[in-house]
This record gives C-alpha cells, structure tokens and sequence, in this order.
C-alpha cells in the first residue's frame, strides 16, 4: 500500500548551500538533491535556487502560488517547502493568509551549510515530511526546525546560528516531533484571509518605522514622500512612540495613510496603554493596533489588505480580525 503523497517545493537557503572557493558560502544543491526519498511518496518541484534574504515580494508570491497549486491537487496530501531561514517566517505567513482552511503546509529550512558534516538539513526535512504526511490538514503553514512546530502567525528567528533558531514568543510550539512520531498540543487559530489573485502583484507600498530613543519622524516623512501607503510603527514597550514619531503618525492618518502598531519587544501584544504621548495618544490619532504580530508580519498583512482594498477604511475592516488574536 502506498503512503501518503508530499510535495516538495525548494526554494534555496542555507538547506541548498555549499561553501565555495572563497570561503563563502552560496546556494548550489538542486531541489532534487535535498529530499530523501524513503518515506511518503514524494514529488520535488524546484521553484528557484536563493537565499532568502535575495527574495523580492514577487518571487513570494511566486512561492505562493506554487504551494496554492500544490494545494488543488487531489492526489497531493502534504505539503513541503524548503526555504532559508531569514525571511522564512514571513513567506510562510503570506502563504498562510491565501491558504485554504482545511490544508497544512511546512516550511523548512537549515542553520548548516549542506556540506557540514552535522548539518541540521537532513533532520529538518525528514521531520517536515513527517508532519505533512501526518499532522492532518487545517494548520495552516506551519515552520518545523529542530523537532518543533510553530504556527506562521507566531514563528520568528530568534538566533543567528543555533539550530534551534526559531521559537514563537509568548506562545510556544503547536507541537513537536519525537522519531517518528508527530504530537500536536494545539491548532492554529486562522481568520478568514485572502485569495491570491486579490494580492496582484502585491505592490501597495508598506514600510516599517523603528522607534528609539530621540526618534525624530524624518524617516515617516521620507516614507510618506517616496509614496507610502501604509506604515507599521515597532513601537516601543508596548506600543508607545516617540514625540517625533507622534508628530508624523498624525500626519500620515490625516492624510489617509493607514498605521499599524507593533512592538519592538519579542514578547506581548502592543497595546493602547499610556497616555501622555503613548500608545494611547496614538490610538487616539487613529492609528490601529497589531496585537501580537511581529512588524514584517503586519506589513505584509497591511500589505495584502490594502492589495485587496484601495481604500485605506475598507483595508483596515479587512485585516482587523487578524489583529485580535
């Protein structure tokens, strides 16, 4: 009898990298190369060979796209995607947002190079095939490393180096993966998202502001100047801005620019807490507040509804149910 079919889609990273003459390293195993074959059924589609921190927002959507197609496919029962672990947990959310309510798919990756001699590559991949052969649908995307899986709202890189780079802040993994076996301790909750031909070619301008000590709003007014639909702030504490910062928030809502609150800190929501020029005296101003998503989560969500929505109004009643959780 055979088991359950997994399709694979390799995109680059790390997973796909080998260290060149020079001493760098760069990607270079194909996607064929990557993928043990005992197991699940498996078919491997390449889609392109890059680091993710090369990634441009089409060849996102390009991803997208390719892991929608995956998903219509009936004789198709999991789905794999091998990426590199810079922007992986924001590919990933993008692709949960157009994801279908009853599929699963699992993004991977590796911290070593294909060449190491204890590569986590390897492990990585046989435990993502695992759960997509295993866990069931209704996950959404999911990010499996080092025996752990994340959802996409959630998942971050937190280390450079360690195998164990990703954690989800304040929340934990939905489930882990012991040998061969896949235990999960809870499921995603997903609102409603989005269709991918609603994203276009996903070019609503959306551009994200640190705050920090003395943080004057220059950078806003740039932003707002080079033609900025939306801006997410990674406000301070729990969603408090800087006088400067203030300032041109306020402008911006004024002139119907839409502004998403997120935090700088790795762990709560952000949150209209503080007056006196805080969070609350930003809510006031009208901008929105992210509630747990980091700040390129939140661009890309802004993103997608402001893609779907050219009225700033419609877009922000459009993405809010992604904000409460």
């Amino acid at each position: 009898m055979s088991g359950p079919r997994v399709h694979v889609i390799t995109t680059g990273g790390t997973i796909a990298s080998r260290p060149g003459p020079d001493g760098t390293v760069s990607v270079a195993v194909p996607g064929g190369d990557l993928v043990d074959m005992a197991g699940p059924q498996v078919t491997v589609e390449e889609a392109m060979l890059v680091h993710s921190f090369n990634l441009t927002l089409g060849q996102v959507l390009l991803i997208a796209g390719r892991v929608c197609a995956a998903a219509r496919d009936p004789e198709v029962d999991g789905i794999v995607v091998t990426h590199g672990t810079d922007t992986m947990e924001e590919t990933a959310y993008l692709v949960d947002l157009v994801l279908g309510p009853d599929r699963t798919v699992v993004f991977t990756g590796a911290q070593r190079h294909a060449a190491e001699p204890d590569g986590d590559g390897p492990r990585n991949i046989a435990d993502a095939l695992r759960v997509a052969a295993h866990a069931g649908p209704g996950l959404g995307a999911v990010v499996v490393m080092a025996g752990r899986l994340h959802a996409a709202r959630h998942a971050t890189k937190v280390h450079t180096t360690s195998p164990e780079a990703f954690d989800s802040p304040g929340h934990g993994p939905i489930g882990h993966v012991y040998g061969s076996q896949v235990h999960l301790a809870a499921r995603p909750v997903r609102p409603d998202g989005f269709d991918l031909a609603e994203l276009g070619t996903l070019d609503a301008r959306v551009d994200i502001v640190p705050a920090y000590v003395g943080a004057d709003g220059v950078h806003v007014a740039a932003l707002r100047a080079a033609g900025a639909r939306g801006l997410v702030v990674e406000a301070l504490g729990a969603g408090n801005p800087t006088p400067g910062l203030l300032r041109e928030i306020r402008t911006c809502v004024a002139a119907g620019i839409p502004v998403l609150v997120t935090s700088r800190c790795r762990q709560g929501p952000a949150m209209p807490v503080y007056g006196s020029g805080g969070g609350a005296t930003l809510a006031e101003a009208g901008a929105v507040f992210a509630g747990s998503l980091t700040a390129p989560k939140a661009r890309l969500l802004l993103a997608a509804a402001l893609a779907a929505h050219h009225e700033p109004d419609r877009a922000l009643s459009r993405l809010r149910p992604h904000l409460a959780l």
